[in-house]
């Protein structure tokens, strides 16, 4: 696994480095974004960006928003203070799939990256499943692709494993908490309002409205749902 650490400072950038590369991972420094988004570009084969969101220059959301548009598959972790409520909110609307609330240990940090690459890369192992058909939509869990009138949506890791859980039992709601632990795993630590920021995310890909049909659909105080519209 590839990953791109970008830190301002030296020893917490020091830190990732040293506990990502006894864990086998292939790691990547950056002390600012612009030098960050220059070595996405130029090795584009990062499979995780951890990105700290207070930088001098260019921002950490904007690192994030960037390389979210330029490499749709990458998983991105922001770095996150306890304090900073607003900071979690607004790195999720950046693009990032998961945050790490600092001070964190290496444990947490290398728990978090490696469900995280489950998401990208599902075990050699898993039995391939076949396509689900929704009209318009096509999920196709192999090549962890999403189209719509054959056209491919760009889905984030986190966002394609939201998208396949509710799709392979469409008109069932499933449970907030539920959602959670599938996706995140059973030891997240942050708060439920990062399903409702990620499901947020996916109806704008989708192009959902409110004037168009509801295919991701609310159920109050509970959870969500994927309504198929033939059944």
């Amino acid at each position: 696994m590839k990953v791109l650490v970008l830190e301002d400072e030296k020893p917490i950038r020091d830190f990732l480095q040293v506990n990502l590369k006894r864990a086998g991972f292939e790691v990547t420094e950056a002390a600012t974004g612009e030098a960050a988004l220059a070595a996405a570009r130029e090795q584009r084969d990062f499979d995780i960006a951890i990105l700290d969101l207070m930088l001098p220059g260019i921002s950490g959301f904007e690192v994030c928003a960037m390389l979210r548009r330029e490499f749709p598959r990458l998983g991105i972790i922001m770095l996150t203070a306890k304090s900073q409520e607003i900071d979690k909110v607004m790195g999720l609307d950046s693009g990032a799939d998961d945050y790490v609330i600092k001070p964190f240990s290496p444990v947490e940090l290398l728990a978090r990256v490696r469900s995280l690459y489950r998401r990208i890369y599902p075990g050699e192992n898993v039995l391939q499943e076949n396509a689900v058909q929704l009209p318009p939509f096509t999920l196709m869990p192999d090549e962890r692709k999403l189209l719509k009138d054959g056209l491919e949506i760009a889905l984030t890791p986190t966002e394609f494993s939201i998208v396949k859980l509710l799709m392979e039992q469409p008109n069932k709601a499933v449970n907030r908490d539920d959602i959670l632990t599938s996706v995140w795993g059973q030891y997240f630590m942050g708060e439920l309002k990062i399903v409702d920021v990620n499901i947020s995310r996916i109806r704008q890909k989708i192009g959902q409205d409110a004037t168009g049909p509801q295919y991701l659909e609310t159920v109050w105080g509970f959870g969500y749902l994927w309504r198929a519209q033939h059944c």
